[in-house]
């Protein structure tokens, strides 16, 4: 019998990659003001001195989990923009890929959604039109849920909007991966019962 051959072997993370995982974790853990560069030297194994070699500082790191997190939203949810589905369909499949965002990367998550007010002023209006064109996709799905007759004329476009993101970006506080319930579940769940009370016939006129 001839040997299977071997797994080829894992890519060594590079130091960026490896300050990048650090900073993620002890930002999610401690918070991004209380942990400092000595911290992530520490945990790196590293002079805090040397720590400089590779960025410029504590905000370099910010700045990049916040973007690379971003990145992973918008490459999850946009695609679904020309897909030809109904409303509620791709209000299903957005909740389920963002909350899939969030459940695969938990500590970046955490920092992005808790710690990005820390930001400086420029960087901070970076995220804040970010969220602006997320805000944007989930009014135009409930716009054209609204355009098909399957959610209620008389909905407040940006109160649905915000509740269906509240519920799904919020997720981080709680879920935890390898539990019972599947990003999935979480989002079949969650779509459930906001849909329940924006679907035509469920309010209007109550």
């Amino acid at each position: 019998m001839t040997d299977l051959p071997a797994d080829p072997p894992t890519p060594a993370r590079t130091r960026r990659e490896q300050i990048h995982d650090v900073a993620s974790r002890l930002f999610s853990e401690r918070g991004y003001h209380a942990t400092s560069m000595r911290d992530l030297a520490g945990e790196l194994g590293m002079q805090g001195g040397s720590l400089y070699a590779h960025i410029s500082g504590k905000e370099e790191l910010l700045i990049e989990i916040v973007n690379r997190a971003a990145r992973q939203f918008d490459a999850a949810l946009f695609t679904l923009r020309d897909e030809p589905l109904s409303a509620e369909a791709k209000l299903r499949e957005a909740m389920y890929r963002h909350l899939r965002v969030v459940a695969d990367n938990m500590e970046s998550a955490t920092v992005f959604f808790h710690e990005w007010k820390h930001l400086s002023p420029g960087a901070y209006r970076h995220v804040t039109d970010w969220r602006d064109t997320i805000d944007t996709f989930y009014r135009d799905l409930v716009r054209q849920g609204i355009a098909e007759g399957t959610l209620r004329a008389d909905l407040d476009v940006r109160m649905a909007a915000n509740l269906i993101l509240s519920a799904v970006n919020w997720a981080y506080t709680w879920y935890r991966p390898g539990g019972p319930l599947s990003p999935r579940d979480v989002a079949e769940g969650y779509a459930d019962m906001l849909l329940g009370g924006l679907r035509a016939g469920t309010g209007e006129g109550a």
